[in-house]
């Protein structure tokens, strides 16, 4: 197997093991208040991400070491592997941003100087859209293909590390079942009620930590934040406009007013016309009262009225 096919190999599956355990650790400092990616909070993760790195290595080589090189892991794989990938890395990796950084630099400046020539004598109305494409384009590409192949460099240089520990390691001659047999001893002991109590008593811990830690359970700004009030800018007065809106609101005004006459004189007008009504009508009604009292005979008189006469006359004699 390839120096940079058996980095990416034990590198990729140790970062993705050991991911998860930082995370936790990560959130924990957030609650307490501390920034795990500056100052003390980045020098605890770190210092806590050693034993977390020696474990996630020596778990991944192992399983690399029997499944795909058919190799007998050596003891303590995984911290031969840490303290070798530690110097390797301190090394190159300051070499390699150093190095990206400045191809970056001098791409921008190659680019910028032919999109000016470009500008001059090939497209003089270039747009501003296409300008800044076509430098991405330029210094981008350039960058990115330098940054691969130093990528692919530091994974042949933690392959070689790897391939060091498997010259030096015993051919496996075991079967598939025995080596499957071989793995699963690797990744899961043999007490694993113990294992089971652990994992779950070091999750029971971090929750109680997060949770004790937290200062409150719902987002609220922080203490040192100061709200800003943003100043309302004093526009400058226009006579003009001033005259024009008083203008407008004076014709508004003079509308409504023109309205509210005609309704009111259309209202006096139906109220007149409404109470004349009224008045013949009760005329014609005392007419017809009248005309019919006066048409009444004088027959209509009640009997009762003619027998009392008489009974009075024969009193008085």
């Amino acid at each position: 197997m390839s120096n940079p096919k058996l980095g990416l190999l034990v590198f990729w599956s140790s970062f993705w093991t050991g991911f998860p355990i930082k995370l936790a650790f990560a959130l924990v400092f957030l609650a307490g208040g501390i920034h795990p990616w500056e100052g003390t909070g980045l020098y605890l993760l770190l210092l806590i991400s050693i034993p977390i790195d020696i474990w996630a290595i020596g778990l991944c080589a192992r399983t690399v070491f029997i499944e795909r090189l058919g190799l007998e892991p050596p003891p303590g794989l995984g911290l031969a592997l840490w303290w070798q990938w530690m110097i390797f890395n301190l090394l190159y990796l300051p070499l390699l941003y150093v190095v990206v950084s400045a191809v970056a630099s001098g791409a921008r400046s190659v680019a910028a100087v032919i999109i000016e020539f470009m500008k001059e004598h090939v497209v003089p109305h270039l747009p501003i859209a296409e300008q800044i494409a076509l430098e991405l384009v330029m210094w981008g590409s350039v960058t990115t293909l330098v940054f691969v192949l130093l990528a692919i460099g530091w994974f042949y240089g933690l392959g070689a590390i790897v391939q060091r520990q498997a010259k030096v390691a015993a051919p496996l001659r075991a079967g598939y079942e025995e080596r499957v047999y071989l793995w699963d001893r690797l990744r899961i002991p043999s007490d694993q009620p113990l294992l089971l109590t652990s994992f779950t008593g070091v999750g029971v811990m971090l929750v109680f930590l997060f949770w004790g830690l937290i200062p409150t359970t719902t987002p609220h700004p922080h203490e040192e934040y100061q709200p800003t009030t943003a100043k309302e800018v004093e526009r400058p007065v226009d006579p003009k406009q001033v005259i024009k809106k008083a203008e407008h609101v004076l014709a508004q005004a003079t509308v409504t007013l023109e309205k509210l006459e005609t309704e009111g004189q259309s209202s006096t007008e139906k109220s007149k016309a409404s109470s004349g009504e009224s008045k013949g009508a009760v005329k014609q009604a005392t007419k017809a009262a009248k005309s019919k009292t006066s048409s009444r005979p004088a027959s209509t008189v009640p009997a009762s009225q003619g027998t009392q006469m008489p009974a009075k006359s024969d009193h008085q004699r």
